[in-house]
């Protein structure tokens, strides 16, 4: 493991990076011409792209190293004190024609104290810096941001696009593998091809990807395990594997999970969309119900009845 996948084949220009809307690409390209860009805001599901497509424009234009400031919304961003450095940084002049502060997760900032000061910066040095920032979560951005940042949304590609990105990845390594066995990958990650290469690159061995249940427990996943199971329709085992390995900060992620896979639980198109509303109510009891595995455990029971 010499090198991470998940680096290794990160795109680095516009032509390697895959646009699932071709109005975003038209877009992209347009500022690459015009060699500048606004203030950005990049949201969606995590794994879906936002660093990368900004690391992209970075690379594009061409933006000096020394004029790039990143952070972590998550970590710098929830202390007003990052601020300080944040203004040194906008106030020296830039080397090339602009500089750029990149923000990853910023829907972590702090919306009393960091995010409200962010709104004054991005006025008053607008002829010499842009501002870039990713979030899972948009709502979490405050309203005064938001007016002063284009809002690019990522879309999740299909099953079948993220499978074959995965699959040409261990095509490429030279790992050979079952088109079932890259499946149960797939499934326990989707829509996050971060996490799926993460997974790949962890359990394939001696030039071959391990089956999920002959995995290290220590570097897999449990989730990968619960697709296993429901392939077997051994559905009443997955479900007690969901509720006793899942803890109640996953709750959401999973049903999540469930809705990105409604195919697990029908393949009728109808039952499918019952499933949705069943989803759906389940998350509207998260709130309602004091225990999270009891809520879980039922939305899981009505789902395997379908």
């Amino acid at each position: 493991m010499n090198e991470l996948w998940i680096e290794k084949y990160r795109p680095a220009s516009v032509d390697g990076y895959v646009f699932v809307d071709d109005r975003q690409r038209q877009q992209v390209e347009s500022w690459i011409r015009d060699g500048s860009i606004p203030n950005l805001l990049f949201s969606g599901s995590p794994g879906t792209g936002k660093t990368t497509l900004g690391k992209i424009l970075i690379n594009e234009l061409g933006v000096d190293d020394y004029d790039v400031l990143y952070a972590n919304g998550s970590k710098e961003g929830r202390k007003i004190e990052w601020v300080d450095k944040l203004i040194s940084f906008c106030q020296t002049m830039p080397y090339g024609k602009f500089k750029v502060v990149f923000i990853d997760e910023a829907d972590y900032l702090n919306p009393n104290s960091v995010q409200p000061a962010m709104r004054n910066l991005m006025e008053d040095y607008s002829s010499s810096v842009r501002f870039i920032l990713t979030c899972n979560y948009p709502n979490k951005i405050i309203p005064p941001l938001h007016s002063r940042l284009q809002q690019l949304h990522i879309l999740k590609t299909d099953h079948t696009e993220f499978t074959a990105r995965a699959a040409t990845v261990l095509v490429t390594e030279g790992i050979e593998f079952d088109i079932d066995t890259l499946d149960s990958y797939v499934r326990a990650t989707y829509p996050d091809l971060r996490s799926c290469l993460k997974l790949l690159q962890q359990n394939s061995l001696n030039g071959a990807l391990l089956s999920p249940n002959s995995t290290d427990r220590a570097v897999g996943d449990w989730k990968l395990d619960a697709v296993q199971l429901f392939k077997s329709k051994k559905i009443r085992e997955a479900r007690t594997l969901i509720c006793q390995q899942s803890t109640p900060e996953d709750t959401e992620a999973i049903f999540r999970w469930m809705y990105d896979n409604l195919d697990l639980w029908s393949s009728d198109p109808e039952k499918q969309d019952e499933a949705i509303i069943l989803i759906k109510n389940g998350m509207a009891n998260m709130p309602l119900v004091a225990d999270q595995e009891i809520n879980l455990s039922s939305t899981l029971v009505e789902l395997s009845r379908l």
